[in-house]
């Protein structure tokens, strides 16, 4: 099953990883590290809560504009 994991930095070092197709999250030193540990946490949750097949995820990107400041 492939799915999506979307990392971030974490304030404290190394990265959060989220997957949004459980909500699944946790975080790692490294990137390796993080979607490793997401991987362990996603199959975890999937063995209580199976999905239904879905197909490949679509990620994208979009930009909003930079607040203003008087």
């Amino acid at each position: 099953m492939e799915l999506t994991a979307v990392l971030t930095h974490a304030e404290e070092g190394g990265f959060i990883a989220f997957n949004p197709e459980t909500g699944t999250t946790t975080q790692g030193e490294t990137i390796e590290a993080a979607v490793a540990n997401l991987r362990e946490a996603t199959a975890l949750f999937l063995s209580e809560f199976p999905l239904p097949a879905m197909g490949h995820p679509l990620v994208t990107t979009f930009t909003v504009p930079e607040p203003t400041h008087a």
